[in-house]
């Protein structure tokens, strides 16, 4: 194991570089002006558009759309509104051939104009929300440049690389959601980036198998190295070979990272509007339970898709309540 790996697991993570690096890219937001204009066209659209983007969650998310339900309707349709626009733009590259980016290319230059076209409805909301919310243009350049990796990078040497990545396809998201249902202080900023790579993390530990198949392997190649795992490895185990102890260890390691970035970034909803708190621990909390189920799986994400039933998500809501329940700290 290597002296970062260890230094995390014992409790040194504040002084990771990497953390610095992400904490660098969010305040490169800080301070921008407004870069859209509220909709002033027809109102039937706007509310049509707003319809879609919900729709559009629903569809996709079922943890995002629980989460935006338990906010009030203003900031669930600008939620939604939020998650369109981060669908849409990893839409334009699932649905590219391998290394085209023009797709891409063309969804950013509409979505992320000073005044967007008509050939996505779902922009009308998304426009809307960006003017009504501030929400810095910073942030959307970056899920959009995080999210172009995708066509071109397969593989990550080092967890500060993955980090990074994680960093502009899900801590992005939560930052600009930030922005929408408020905050008292700017000490939420660094516990939204740990929540974002910890959600984005847990996607990947439960998805390796399915991005496998797709060409892709997210976890670092030197930490898989440090554990005796190689893509022969995975492949065995994409195709129902047996689980080694080797992987195992690996995976142990990866959701010991994962829970302890929950456990640092989770705390941060203190700083939220009090109506958003349970709505952002019930998505991190209710995301982090399929680490458990992955364990329960004996660490098969090659062949089986850990999830958490809507059952088991009932009955954690009571607790979850009651850990959103802190004052709201200010300063």
């Amino acid at each position: 194991m290597s002296s970062e790996a260890r230094q995390f697991l014992l409790g040194g993570a504040a002084s990771q570089p990497w953390e610095a690096r992400l904490l660098d890219l969010a305040r490169q937001a800080e301070g921008q002006g407004d870069w859209l204009e509220a909709y002033t066209g027809d109102r039937a659209s706007l509310e049509r558009s707003y319809r879609l983007c919900a729709q559009l969650t629903r569809e996709h998310s079922r943890t995002f759309s629980l989460a935006a339900a338990l906010l009030p309707a203003q900031e669930r349709r600008a939620i939604h509104a939020l998650y369109a626009f981060c669908r849409l733009t990893d839409d334009s590259v699932d649905r590219a051939p391998s290394g085209d980016g023009a797709r891409l290319a063309a969804w950013a230059e509409e979505a992320l104009s000073s005044a967007p076209g008509a050939h996505t409805p779902e922009l009308l909301a998304w426009q809307d929300t960006v003017a009504r919310y501030h929400i810095p243009r910073r942030y959307a350049e970056q899920l959009v440049a995080a999210v172009a990796q995708d066509l071109v990078v397969r593989r990550y040497e080092s967890f500060a690389q993955l980090a990074e990545y994680c960093y502009g396809v899900a801590s992005t998201v939560g930052l600009m959601a930030m922005t929408i249902v408020g905050y008292s202080s700017a000490r939420a900023t660094e516990p939204a980036i740990k929540l974002g790579v910890a959600l984005q993390l847990t996607n990947i530990l439960r998805d390796v198998g399915e991005d496998w198949r797709a060409g892709r392997l997210y976890l670092p190649l030197a930490e898989l190295a440090q554990f005796g795992v190689t893509e022969a490895d995975i492949e065995r185990g994409v195709a129902g070979g047996p689980i080694t102890p080797q992987w195992r260890a690996c995976m142990r390691f990866q959701i010991a990272r994962a829970r302890r970035l929950y456990a640092e970034g989770l705390p941060g909803v203190r700083w939220l509007r009090r109506e958003a708190r349970f709505a952002v621990r019930a998505a991190g909390e209710l995301y982090q339970a399929i680490l458990a189920e992955i364990e329960r799986n004996d660490y098969d994400v090659f062949t089986r898709r850990a999830h958490v039933s809507s059952l088991g998500k009932l009955r954690r809501v009571p607790g979850i309540w009651l850990r959103a329940a802190l004052p709201i700290e200010r300063g």
